[in-house]
């Protein structure tokens, strides 16, 4: 792909999707549209989430099942990830760009629960890791320190 061509990740009857496709059109912005399984997406940006914010808005101690539930959506991740590098298989791709901006937040996560995601989720961790390894990633993802600070306001 050159510079200045879009790709829209694209399922049809997504509202998200269409919202895209028309801004687009308003911009005379011309595009190629790439079907994608926003399954992942959809549940990441559900589950993981609300998971987090669960976590970290509980009053005072949190609550076994808020640690329990962040941790086993991590593992449902754990098992789509499965052997590979990234979602996609050997490269990064879209369900790993969706999912990384959330793991700046985990170190307040496991701060205020009182768990270790390494721990729990291994794979997952490997994961985050690698991910942090790209320039791209490790760039633009704020401090999770910085993160923890903001959340404990």
């Amino acid at each position: 792909m050159s510079k200045g061509e879009v790709v829209l990740l694209d399922c049809w009857a997504s509202p998200f999707c269409l919202r895209a496709k028309i801004a687009l059109a308003e911009k005379g912005v011309e595009y190629e549209a790439r079907a994608e399984n926003l399954f992942w997406a959809d549940f990441i940006d559900k589950k993981v989430f609300d998971a987090v914010c669960n976590t970290w808005k509980s009053k005072g101690e949190v609550p076994e099942t808020a640690k329990n539930e962040f941790i086993e959506i991590l593992k449902q991740l754990e098992g789509a990830l499965g052997e590979k590098d990234f979602f996609g298989g050997d490269s990064f791709g879209f369900v790993d760009v969706i999912a990384i901006p959330l793991t700046c937040w985990f170190y307040a996560v496991e701060k205020f629960g009182g768990f270790n995601v390494e721990n729990d989720c291994p794979k997952f961790s490997a994961w985050m890791n690698k991910c942090m390894q790209r320039e791209t990633v490790a760039r633009i993802l704020p401090d999770p320190e910085k993160v923890t600070n903001l959340l404990s306001r």
